[in-house]
């Protein structure tokens, strides 16, 4: 075998083996597996049918700007108080600086904090919006998101606006301590003065909505409206089980039980809430 071939020879064997390689190297987040049914589905699929599973309809968990995106007409969101941001108003400090974890926030989520507000038409109605992220710190609230959802509660009433918010949270945020705590009041002082004004307030619970969300503006929607199966509390299910000392039913907690017990009104899939919140909206207006 003369040098030439057998270079040519090396050289196919190494072509066959690149080839080989790159066959079986499939790029990540192309398929997703349902936690729920465990059926396997192309990502373009779920992202077109809003991140809802079409076998069991179990809704995955999405972003702010994805939510603006299903639910507003195109080119029509209006952000407010876009830029307010936390400070570090205790110094609190655990495996990290409060100060280090905003930074980090920040940077992953490309958001200011857990909720954006703004205005946005639904089928050409004009709407007061504020959607949170559970992706910014568990979508807890801390005085920059009690801040921007009083300034919305009181543009939306000067403007004579419908308010809908959009709850994905853990509840207070303890870095800021009784300061977190003081938005429940301040939220809710604003919803009353909105409610005397005999303009329309909705809230959307997603999962999970817990804590002082619940406690406060959460629940105060003229129509309080659920995504199936969404995680909805106030305190988590074994510090209940220890207090009372008896076990709960499977489905406690969920969107599904509390309709059943009066403690919220509708249960409507993602794909589905854009349409009714329509309607809704006509309803009230007329």
């Amino acid at each position: 075998m003369s040098l030439s071939e057998w270079l040519i020879g090396k050289r196919n064997i190494a072509l066959k083996k690149n080839l080989k390689q790159s066959s079986l190297q499939v790029p990540e987040g192309l398929w997703i597996k349902c936690d729920q049914c465990g059926s396997l589905m192309y990502y373009k699929t779920l992202h077109k049918n809003l991140k809802v599973c079409p076998k069991c309809q179990n809704h995955f968990p999405t972003s702010s700007q994805d939510r603006i995106n299903y639910i507003f007409d195109i080119n029509t969101w209006q952000n407010l108080n876009s830029h307010l941001s936390a400070t570090d108003p205790l110094g609190f400090f655990d495996k990290k600086s409060y100060r280090q974890r905003l930074h980090e926030m920040k940077f992953k989520t490309g958001l200011f904090d857990a909720v954006q507000t703004g205005f946005g038409s639904i089928y050409s109605i004009q709407v007061a919006c504020g959607i949170m992220d559970f992706r910014f710190m568990g979508g807890s609230m801390g005085s920059v998101v009690g801040e921007k959802l009083t300034r919305l509660i009181e543009a939306g009433t000067n403007s004579n606006l419908p308010i809908i918010i959009l709850c994905a949270s853990g509840g207070a945020r303890m870095q800021e301590g009784m300061l977190s705590l003081m938005q429940m009041a301040k939220i809710s002082s604003a919803l009353y003065k909105h409610k005397q004004r005999g303009l329309p307030y909705f809230t959307i619970l997603t999962s999970p909505t817990t804590g002082g969300v619940t406690a406060s503006f959460a629940m105060l929607g003229d129509l309080i409206i659920a995504e199936p199966k969404a995680l909805i509390a106030f305190a988590g299910r074994r510090v209940i089980e220890q207090t009372i000392k008896e076990e709960l039913p499977d489905n406690f907690q969920t969107s599904e039980y509390l309709f059943n017990h009066g403690f919220i009104d509708l249960i409507i899939s993602r794909p589905h809430l854009r349409s009714t919140l329509h309607k809704l909206l006509l309803f009230y207006q007329s």
